[in-house]
């Protein structure tokens, strides 16, 4: 910036080719902007509009301003043309800051979009009127401007953006978590400051920090969007593998599970079944029904859900895989879980009682996951079996 300015005081043809190739410098970041929002598919059709608009007003507002640098000073300038391109300038510069926040229209409290407009109108008349007057500029004989009178009040509006601009954006990061209001903070600090040093300074730096700005609130969104698409494809996931009842997962994640596990010789399947679940719902409703199979759930995940994964693959049918090669450690969870079961209490129904039976894959040499399911099932129903026989009751009632 220093050498910029040292360079400034001396070579005016030199400055002047710097603002242009700054200026193009600009429209070119613009551009890729157009085709990458052009080209961006999870971008609805009405906010590509409103980005097109954002970024044709930073253009033009940047064009306008570097249209009253090389114009002030030519003798063949009219007065009237320089006064009108810079009514264009103190116009379209507050305005290119105040139309970003139509981006964030829908996150924002409408106050704030109502005053921004306000202040943009009000400016507008402000500036027509002063292009019947020196409120704002004066040119000399040699078509040089100065600022007139009433500059400060252009200041006051272009400050009012700034502040409506930030707590905009502060309403916006709301929205999102902590970790990105920084990241949308320091987007909004790289513009405040570029515009700053242009206002003490004198530098026209502005619109290269708007643009770069508008550039990392594009990759910003972008990235947030696919954010929020991945986590909705995750709460897809959830939901699709997650029996409702329950809460555990269920048939489509079980089915889903053993075509891609692979067996190994400490691999153990738990078949679990409730007893007189037909008489619970026939007796005191399907609520009661509902509710023993929740417990059982219940039961099963408070057993199983450290060492492995739990399924409910059926109406009072559930599958645990777990891994271990302790024999114990097998029996001691498959007494736990009788035990769980025989202290639940519900308030519908008024006890739970399971049938459980299990599969070791080390005992059955170069068997199917789907075999070794099949034979805990078998173990599960001479268990219900001799529960039915225990209690005198008749399974087919």
């Amino acid at each position: 910036i220093l050498i910029l300015l040292k360079i400034m005081c001396y070579n005016t043809s030199v400055v002047m080719s710097y603002y242009t190739a700054l200026l193009i410098t600009v429209w070119l970041a613009l551009g890729l902007l157009f085709i990458l929002v052009s080209q961006n598919k999870r971008i609805k059709k009405e906010n590509k509009g409103i980005l097109f608009i954002t970024y044709s007003f930073v253009g033009i507002a940047a064009t306008a301003e570097w249209l009253g640098l090389i114009l002030n000073g030519q003798p063949s300038t009219q007065e009237w043309l320089l006064k009108l391109v810079k009514f264009l300038d103190y116009v379209l510069t507050p305005v290119a800051g105040g139309i970003i926040i139509l981006q964030f229209r829908t996150k924002i409290p409408k106050a704030i979009i109502f005053s921004v407009f306000g202040v943009l109108f009000i400016n507008l008349v402000f500036q027509f009127t002063c292009l019947f007057t020196n409120w704002m500029i004066s040119i000399d004989e040699t078509m040089h401007y100065s600022h007139g009178p009433l500059y400060p009040v252009y200041i006051v509006f272009y400050i009012a953006i700034i502040i409506f601009f930030g707590v905009g954006f502060t309403f916006y990061s709301r929205n999102f978590h902590r970790k990105n209001r920084v990241s949308l903070y320091s987007i909004l600090i790289f513009v405040l400051v570029a515009i700053t040093l242009q206002i003490i300074f004198s530098v026209r730096i502005a619109y290269i920090g708007i643009t770069i700005g508008l550039i990392a609130l594009f990759i910003y969104n972008s990235e947030f969007t696919q954010m929020v698409a991945d986590e909705k494809i995750q709460e897809q996931k959830i939901l699709i593998t997650t029996d409702p009842l329950t809460g555990i997962f269920n048939r489509y994640a079980f089915e889903k599970d053993i075509r891609d596990i692979e067996l190994t010789e400490n691999f153990i399947v738990y078949s679990i079944d409730i007893n007189g679940l037909k008489v619970a719902n026939d007796t005191f409703g399907h609520t009661a029904g509902d509710e023993l199979i929740c417990g059982t759930a219940d039961v099963i995940t408070d057993v199983f859900n450290r060492y492995g994964k739990c399924y409910r693959t059926g109406g009072d049918e559930f599958i645990v895989f777990i891994n271990s090669n302790n024999d114990e450690e097998i029996e001691e969870l498959m007494a736990n879980l009788r035990d769980n079961a025989d202290k639940w209490k519900g308030t519908l129904a008024p006890n739970l009682s399971l049938s459980i039976g299990y599969e070791k894959a080390i005992d059955n040499e170069k068997i199917s996951i789907e075999n070794l399911i099949s034979l805990a099932d078998k173990k599960m129903y001479i268990d219900k079996n001799r529960y039915y026989v225990e209690h005198n009751l008749d399974r087919r009632k």
